[in-house]
């Protein structure tokens, strides 16, 4: 009996079932190479491109969910940094990212539709016949909010449905595998970390593991209500990085339901030893994962456009999804239902499972937790106006939160700040 045609199976399942890659760095290309300036015909996405993705590509490796990741460089030049407070530009310029995104788009609206559910991505797929890539956002790293969780949820609102706890950089949530690899201490998630990971759940936000330290991982995964995900991680056991899943943390995985999206950076997937790395290296990495947890929890987070100049050695770019799923189908001889999930269905039902979380929890308020190192400062005029009611302007003020500005257009109606003034008196 002549062996069967696996890349003609892969072109029937894919017609239902799409590629979904959880991570591509896209939209940083177009702000460094092209200062998000796409109007002009000199940038065709939907012509070859030079780069790892285009729409030809995509279409041709069956690609049909992509999550575009909005990342923004730290503020700092040193991943130790620990100075959180320093005034700067990033959720600006994460705003810019997203903006990009849903502007690109719209541009090759033809070929693409920007969607925020997992139903509403697989349906429009489906009922375009293949021809829209559904399209859909991650944030990569708490950095990029600066502190805060008012950003998280305004960052959901825009149609953001995934954030890196860290990127390469601790912040005031939780530690990055960065630190490790510099043999700093390992402290995990913090206590607003916690207050962030419920947040998430609450509003359905996808918590990404990617880049944090392994005892931030054992964290998140001892709390968390919502399955999480990797979005571009390996196996630590097939190549130890700190980057990669532990399988102590893979077994917590399985428990948690969550998904480990495999990552194709050649430093991340090569043997020991080894200067490159291939598909094959990449085929590994899955298998070790499936052998030790099973089919429901793996899945595609290539790093493309994120990753240096090449991809693995028959992973160039973003066509070749259908030689790895055919890869792994060929060494593991799996069920064409299994083959699905690590196509596209095992992120699906977690991005749905999240959403579920969130539906559960609809009843709870919003955590207004801060941090604790976060500074309140005030120009100190504001103090002249009405309390909102009796005491609520003292019991959080103390005066070094408090600025003398100089002004011009009120100068002769305002009065001096007295902080002994009645209802006015500082802690």
């Amino acid at each position: 009996m002549p062996a069967p045609d696996l890349h003609q199976q892969f072109k029937e399942l894919v017609k239902t079932t799409p590629v979904v890659d959880v991570h591509n760095d896209l939209p940083y290309q177009l702000r460094w190479q092209l200062h998000y300036e796409i109007n002009e015909d000199k940038f065709k996405f939907d012509e070859p491109l030079v780069s790892q993705t285009d729409l030809i590509r995509l279409r041709k490796g069956g690609v049909g969910l992509q999550f575009f990741s909005c990342w923004m460089d730290y503020p700092s030049a040193d991943e130790l940094y620990k100075d959180f407070e320093t005034p700067n530009s990033i959720v600006r310029d994460t705003l810019e990212q997203v903006d990009i995104v849903k502007r690109l788009v719209d541009k090759y609206s033809k070929c693409m539709k920007f969607v925020t559910s997992a139903d509403e991505a697989l349906k429009s797929y489906i009922e375009s016949d293949n021809k829209l890539i559904s399209v859909t956002m991650g944030v990569e790293g708490l950095h990029q909010v600066d502190t805060s969780l008012a950003v998280v949820r305004q960052y959901f609102d825009l149609g953001v449905r995934y954030i890196t706890l860290t990127h390469n950089c601790d912040n005031p949530f939780a530690t990055a595998c960065t630190t490790i690899i510099a043999g700093k201490e390992d402290k995990g998630l913090t206590l607003y970390g916690h207050e962030c990971v419920k947040e998430f759940n609450r509003i359905g936000m996808m918590v990404d593991l990617s880049h944090v330290s392994h005892k931030t991982m054992v964290d998140v995964l001892k709390i968390t209500k919502a399955p999480v995900i990797f979005s571009h991680s390996s196996a630590y056991t097939m190549t130890p990085h700190e980057r990669n899943v532990r399988d102590d943390v893979l077994l917590m995985v399985k428990e948690n339901g969550g998904v480990i999206c495999i990552n194709f950076v050649p430093n991340f997937i090569k043997k020991e030893g080894a200067t490159g790395a291939t598909i094959d290296d990449c085929v590994d990495h899955i298998v070790h994962i499936v052998n030790l947890i099973g089919w429901d929890h793996i899945a595609i987070g290539s790093d493309f456009d994120g990753m240096g100049a090449t991809g693995p050695e028959g992973l160039e770019d973003v066509s070749k999804y259908p030689d790895l799923v055919v890869k792994v189908w060929e060494k593991t001889k799996a069920s064409a239902d299994d083959i699905k999930k690590f196509m596209g269905i095992n992120m699906l039902r977690v991005w749905k499972e999240c959403e579920l979380v969130a539906e559960a929890l609809k009843n709870e308020l919003p955590v207004e937790a801060t941090w604790s190192g976060r500074k309140w400062r005030f120009p100190r005029y504001i103090t002249l106006c009405p309390e909102l009611f009796p005491g609520a302007a003292t019991s959080t003020s103390t005066p070094d939160m408090f600025y003398d500005a100089k002004r011009f257009n009120f100068k002769d109606d305002e009065v001096e700040y007295d902080p002994k003034r009645p209802g006015f008196e500082a802690k």
